[in-house]
């Protein structure tokens, strides 16, 4: 509650920064019926030409939409960048949401249902689909089911192996541990039944301990704050329900996203599929990604590793990560 005042404050007194945008450019926030249920969906790019890039946040409930220009704007000069808070996450997550909708074949499908209005509403064949972490799971099943809607697949810190993910991060955390001498942290760890952490609370634990030693998140809770309050496409009641929503993470999902193997859900995926992942990734460690490409059945499938970046690389890095699309970009249009 505490945190939930202060951002409220910072909104109330902070000085919003605007995102007025130039002749011709997309400066869009709608709300479009989706899967039974109004979801909102923001678009920016600096001309209305530019191919649409649609960006699955991860999550679920982690709302990319009111801290993604701040980091990421210049992606705007090479995409329509679309972010789209999916059900139950920030603007799409009113006080009388059911959580018994969220499973994970209704989000496929709002994928899917978002990807058709992006195509009507900006008259494309295909656009790019992008999923970050949560977002991988779904982005990744959308593009198998329906690759004539995609240019191409970007898999950001891509989920693999949920199982596989926690014994490799387990082991690297416990050599950090004791090469550090944190007796008591080590002792924590024993302490958590897994891996696998089937316990919802036990899960948050560890990833708090992979936080505390760089092998999770690039960026803390207060930079991220400070940007999610100066957005001018969140009010202040919204960034409640952001931070509703990211507190319930999976909610009523939790066991069915358990366990998770993608090459079981989506073994070939017809499109271009590019995998950026963060060496100091061992929230989806980089080894199972690299796996993932090997196996994959794919017109292409390549690894790009950011060196000393972790979960969330177009934090780390932004511009590499804007010369990676670009890249991307030209590589298929060279097709």
């Amino acid at each position: 509650m505490r945190l939930t005042i202060t951002i409220v404050a910072l909104c109330v007194f902070g000085a919003c920064v605007s995102s007025r945008s130039g002749p011709g450019a997309v400066d869009e926030l709608v709300a479009v019926e989706i899967g039974g249920m109004q979801q909102w969906v923001a678009a920016h790019g600096d001309r209305a030409e530019l191919p649409v890039l649609l960006w699955l946040h991860g999550g679920p409930g982690a709302a990319q939409m009111p801290v993604g220009r701040a980091f990421n704007r210049s992606l705007e000069s090479e995409f329509i960048v679309v972010h789209w808070d999916q059900r139950g996450a920030g603007k799409s997550n009113p006080r009388d949401f059911d959580e018994q909708t969220m499973t994970f074949e209704r989000y496929v499908e709002d994928v899917h249902e978002v990807t058709q209005y992006l195509k009507t509403r900006f008259g494309r064949e295909r656009i790019y689909l992008l999923g970050h972490s949560w977002g991988t799971q779904i982005g990744m099943v959308a593009a198998h089911r329906h690759p004539d809607d995609y240019v191409a697949y970007i898999g950001v810190s891509q989920v693999v192996d949920g199982d596989r993910a926690q014994e490799i991060a387990t082991r690297e955390l416990r050599r950090r541990l004791e090469e550090s001498g944190r007796e008591r942290d080590i002792r924590r760890l024993d302490r958590l039944d897994g891996p696998p952490y089937r316990d919802h609370g036990e899960y948050v634990a560890f990833a708090k301990m992979l936080d505390t030693m760089g092998m999770n998140m690039d960026l803390g809770l207060g930079p991220l704050a400070r940007a999610a309050v100066r957005s001018d496409l969140y009010t202040a009641g919204d960034l409640v329900r952001w931070l509703r929503g990211a507190n319930r993470g999976s909610g009523p999902m939790w066991e069915e996203t358990q366990g998770v193997n993608m090459l079981d859900l989506a073994p070939s995926v017809d499109v271009p599929c590019y995998f950026i992942t963060g060496e100091e990734d061992y929230n989806t460690p980089a080894v199972l990604v690299a796996r993932l490409v090997d196996e994959l059945n794919a017109p292409r499938a390549e690894l790009i590793v950011f060196d000393g970046a972790a979960h969330t690389p177009f934090f780390a890095d932004p511009q590499r990560f804007l010369s990676e699309l670009s890249r991307i970009r030209e590589s298929v249009s060279a097709r």
